[in-house]
């Protein structure tokens, strides 16, 4: 393995409210030599807190192992509410390798680390995505199928049993990690009149999988309907799974076309977490003449309306920019 191999995490943690334990896991992260927590995505409505970090693969997976050790000793499942689905205190914790790796080496590396969640920390993992054990457990959502809620009755059926761990954990629920592509996560705000049935009808159009046999307008895209409480408005929820085939530009075009033939108004977007510089720019190329790479950056930010909820920093949320400027800091 090359000695500049990079691998990202994105650990998303069923807890958005108790800033001591968010604090803990954040300091878990930053504390790991050669790891670099670069941002930190904290709901409280969903009760969620999305984690991206990376670095060198052996620090990013020893990371990854202490936010399960925080969120056991920490988050109890029996007493979460959120609007996000979820499985368990950690839900779901994928690696995407960045540089210099194989993904086969992230396979192996996610089994070692399920494994060792499941014996030391008694908590029961699926391993999800191209780590997958079988099949049906490639897709989050057929895992996620039922939520905490309805785990226990889960588990219990042969097709269900965790690849790792025991059985059930009725505090910790359970976990889903994996190798994966990028995946994009990002949501497409509505104005604060609208209501939630026109945020899920909207969703049921964009995602390929569609409503009730009837596929949707992009193949690649996943999407549902919310409200975001601490905002006052509702939203498309969307994972961008094939982010090389679905341009966000496109996909956000079309969201406010479709508000307005329902008497809605798209207002602008939200990213969660980080985009690697790629995607970001191919949704701005459209609309940029002239400025380059970064013309065509901030060109997408104004297109996405991606500064609607909050000031949007490129320095710090586009992946590239982000870790360079932290490997740089942390070399001083």
């Amino acid at each position: 393995m090359p000695q500049n191999a990079l691998v990202e995490c994105i650990a998303n943690v069923s807890e958005g409210r108790n800033a001591t334990t968010i604090s803990l896991i954040a300091a878990a992260i930053s504390g790991q030599p050669d790891c670099y927590l670069l941002h930190q995505d904290v709901g409280a409505d969903a009760n969620r807190t999305v984690f991206t970090f990376a670095g060198a693969p052996d620090a990013v997976f020893a990371a990854a192992y202490l936010i399960y050790k925080v969120a056991a000793e920490r988050i109890d499942m029996r007493r979460h509410t959120g609007a996000h689905p979820r499985v368990g205190a950690v839900d779901v914790c994928p690696f995407v390798p960045i540089r210099g790796l194989d993904v086969n080496d992230i396979i192996a590396r996610t089994q070692v680390l399920g494994k060792e969640v499941g014996e030391k920390l008694g908590v029961p993992v699926f391993l999800y995505e191209e780590s997958a054990s079988a099949p049906h457990r490639r897709n989050l959502a057929a895992i996620r199928r039922g939520e905490y809620e309805g785990l226990a009755d889960k588990v219990r059926q042969t097709d269900w049993k965790p690849d790792y761990g025991p059985g059930y954990n009725e505090a910790f629920g359970a976990t889903v990690l994996g190798a994966r592509p990028f995946l994009i996560a990002w949501n497409i705000n509505l104005d604060v009149k609208d209501p939630l049935e026109t945020a899920r009808r909207i969703a049921t159009r964009l995602r390929g999988s569609g409503l009730r046999g009837v596929p949707g307008l992009f193949p690649g895209l996943k999407a549902i309907g919310w409200r975001l409480e601490e905002y006052g408005r509702c939203q498309v929820s969307c994972n961008v799974v094939d982010p090389e085939g679905v341009d966000l530009a496109a996909v956000f075009l079309t969201a406010v076309n479709i508000a307005q033939e329902l008497g809605a108004r798209v207002t602008g977007s939200e990213l969660i977490g980080l985009i690697p510089l790629k995607y970001l720019a191919n949704a701005g190329k459209a609309f940029s003449w002239e400025g380059g790479e970064r013309g065509r950056l901030e060109a997408a930010v104004s297109v996405l309306g991606l500064a609607d909820l909050g000031p949007f920093d490129l320095e710090a949320r586009v992946l590239e920019f982000a870790l360079e400027k932290q490997i740089a800091e942390g070399n001083k």
